[in-house]
């Protein structure tokens, strides 16, 4: 059994969601909110430290049609520096409409409106997570570039 740490990224908030590959099921877990890159990754060291998962699982944002945004080549940085800084295999996962679902499930469960906003990232996260469980064949390796550094 391997625990699974996955990401929604996104430049003000990250949701984080975690699972077990052996149940297959995810579950929101925070949502990080920080203005400086360092807070951030010192919160998802500590996350790492607690749950000690075999492999990190990004959401990776593209238009409708797939074709990459200015998030997608953030998203894509983020993960490098995941990579680089912690030495754990990542995997990018297609997050088209993972934002709309988490809103769909949130609103199922009866929380609506601005109630929302504390947990759509960590849900959106366990919607990634969750997509990946479903379906670990479409999730992609995280690309090589030619000079890696953790800190780009």
């Amino acid at each position: 059994m391997s625990t699974v740490l996955a990401f929604d990224f996104g430049t003000s908030r990250i949701g984080v969601a975690m699972g077990s590959t052996e149940l297959g099921i995810a579950h929101p877990v925070e949502t990080i909110a920080a203005i400086d890159n360092d807070t951030k990754f010192k919160r998802i060291a500590a996350l790492l430290k607690e749950w000690e998962p075999a492999l990190l699982v990004v959401g990776l944002s593209t238009h409708m049609d797939g074709t990459e945004t200015e998030m997608t080549r953030q998203t894509t940085r983020f993960a490098r520096r995941l990579a680089g800084r912690f030495a754990l295999p990542v995997k990018l996962v297609d997050e088209r409409l993972s934002s709309a679902a988490a809103t769909e499930h949130l609103n199922e469960i009866g929380v609506r409106g601005r109630r929302q906003k504390p947990a759509l990232d960590q849900v959106a996260a366990m919607q990634i997570l969750q997509s990946y469980f479903d379906t670990p064949e479409t999730a992609i390796d995280l690309p090589a570039r030619a000079e890696e550094n953790s800190d780009d």
